[in-house]
């Protein structure tokens, strides 16, 4: 029975997402689908963009 309002995830309260966080964060990759995916698609915006001299 699930009670409302109340969720428990035990990577959470081990403390895996805090750290896959922390070094996403500081590697600068981030370690989600959509994230990666956002990345990489900025960077190939950014580089079909990109003004040529």
């Amino acid at each position: 029975m699930k009670i409302p309002g109340l969720s428990f995830s035990l990577k959470r309260a081990v403390g895996i997402s805090g750290l896959k966080n922390k070094v996403a964060h500081a590697v600068g990759i981030p370690t989600t689908r959509q994230g990666l995916e956002r990345k990489i698609g900025g960077a190939i915006l950014k580089a079909v963009t990109k003004k040529r001299k």
